[in-house]
């Protein structure tokens, strides 16, 4: 994607109309994945009944009870209705191989990366995702007056690609609004919760939906509980889809209730609730390797990577906002991972290069749910900048062998992409990935299972009338900067602007 193109879209005081038929692929996806053809067993991965699919991990994992799966992958989501997760693949020493989850997210990316399965399909991933989880939310507001929008922050490559099949598929012109964290005049607002959006005539209209692709931060600018319907509704962001210390509890409590299927979460040992003052003796405790996250961060930043004391002394002299850390393991190499109660898990890696080079990749498996239950969308792999060594030296940067993230913020606050590291689902980077058809169906489940998870988190954050019971999200994250940066989100919703146009 044009950087600069991003930044002006991001700058623009007003909303951009986008009318029905107007998507164009090459505006959609990299121009690698238009050349791309996707590889054969994806296709049929995609096109695997979620039926086929439970037959299939169940004759491998008999403990695992079919009926129970059914219903998982039959499991309609109330408000995390889209998501990805990104995962790694690792095993042991005695080739016990799996997968594990290492975040989900809400409002991921995915379609730009994603081959088009065939040629008369061109809008694939973006149609469906629209199809099974914004239509159900719009079709029972018929009755509301106001109009469609797209909220964005990043990624305007699919921020638009979406505006473009709403409008398609509800013959509406939608108004893609650029909606930046610390924006002074965004061209977007909360008026009694009601979201209104400037236009290019200067007025503000209401809307009745929103498809949100805001990540950074949205819930110091866009309110839990709104008049407008907004997917995902900003509250899956604190409930785990952008906050990793609720995720790590929402995992927890669904993994109690998933033991007598068999079924389970795989994450690395995770350790939340942890002071800067603590961090030294989690890392120590996981043998002087470890990761460690700003929960709220995403796109790769707020991840620390500490192998040796000079990275945990740099940790240790940076400055955060934040009151409160999560300590995962570490999965590197096998002589320089962490050590978990499971015992030592290190990356499968990619197939060695011609120069004998193994990278660490991983796995981001897009979703979404409907009233069918849940679909896989997207599927890619992205690999890290140096290949993974046997040894590390102290001078290196384990970020370099480990780190897979593939946005980069850029010096004017725009952000871009290393493409080069992408690895699609085609014909040709499949192959060095080195996974199969069991590992995409295992990807998708564990995908699922975190989703719901979070969904279920979500409900339980949640009163009866859409409010956030702070008392019981302050005993889950009692940080105060967080909590501060969601009466922020609070107070922009109670604000009335007089000037509103209402249709």
């Amino acid at each position: 994607m044009d950087v600069t193109a991003s930044r002006a879209s991001l700058d623009s005081p007003y909303a951009s109309a986008v009318a029905p038929e107007s998507f164009e692929p090459r505006n959609h996806f990299y121009s690698r994945v238009l050349n791309a053809q996707i590889h054969p067993l994806v296709s049929f991965f995609l096109r695997m009944s979620n039926q086929r699919i439970v037959n299939r991990y169940c004759h491998l994992n008999p403990r695992v009870d079919p009926e129970h799966l059914t219903s998982v992958l039959a499991y309609t989501p109330k408000y995390f209705r889209w998501a990805g997760a990104d995962l790694f693949c690792t095993t042991t020493a005695a080739g016990n191989r799996r997968l594990v989850v290492i975040e989900t997210n809400s409002c991921p990316s995915g379609n730009k990366s994603m081959p088009i399965p065939s040629d008369d399909d061109e809008q694939a991933g973006y149609r469906k995702l629209i199809e099974t989880a914004f239509m159900p939310l719009i079709s029972k507001r018929k009755a509301a007056s106001g109009g469609l929008a797209v909220l964005f922050d990043k990624n305007y490559m699919e921020a638009s690609g979406y505006a473009a099949v709403i409008a398609d598929l509800t013959g509406e012109t939608v108004f893609l609004t650029p909606f930046p964290d610390g924006a002074e005049d965004p061209p977007a607002r909360f008026a009694d919760g009601l979201l209104e959006v400037r236009d290019e005539q200067g007025q503000w209209r209401p809307m009745r939906a929103a498809f949100r692709y805001v990540t950074q931060k949205p819930w110091n600018r866009i309110p839990i509980r709104t008049r407008t319907r907004v997917l995902n509704p900003v509250v899956t962001c604190l409930s785990g889809g952008r906050n990793k210390l609720v995720a790590m509890k929402a995992y927890d409590i669904y993994n109690a209730e998933l033991e007598p299927s068999g079924l389970q979460i795989r994450t690395p040992q995770t350790i939340g609730d942890v002071t800067k003052e603590e961090v030294p003796i989690w890392v120590q405790r996981f043998g002087g390797h470890a990761v460690v996250k700003v929960p709220y961060s995403n796109a790769g930043q707020g991840v620390f990577t500490i192998v040796n004391q000079r990275e945990l002394e740099r940790f240790m002299e940076m400055e955060d906002p934040y009151d409160r850390y999560v300590v995962q393991s570490l999965i590197g190499n096998y002589v320089w991972s962490s050590v978990e109660r499971a015992g030592r898990f290190y990356h499968v890696g990619t197939i060695p290069d011609r120069r004998g080079h193994i990278y660490v990749a991983d796995l981001r498996v897009m979703v979404c749910g409907g009233q069918a239950g849940f679909r896989p969308l997207a599927v890619y792999a992205r690999r890290s900048r140096k290949p993974l060594p046997a040894e590390l030296d102290d001078g290196d940067a384990s970020w370099d062998v480990l780190g897979t993230n593939l946005s980069e913020r850029q010096p004017d606050g725009s952000w871009g992409a290393s493409t080069d590291r992408l690895l699609l689902m085609d014909r040709r980077d499949f192959n060095t990935i080195g996974i199969g058809a069991d590992d995409l169906i295992e990807a998708y489940i564990q995908t699922v299972l975190a989703t719901i998870a979070i969904d279920k988190m979500t409900a339980r954050l949640l009163t009866q009338k859409g409010s956030l019971r702070r008392g019981l999200f302050r005993s889950l994250d009692d940080d105060s900067t967080l909590l501060e940066e969601i009466k922020q989100g609070a107070r922009g919703a109670r604000k009335v602007l007089p000037d509103a146009v209402r249709d």
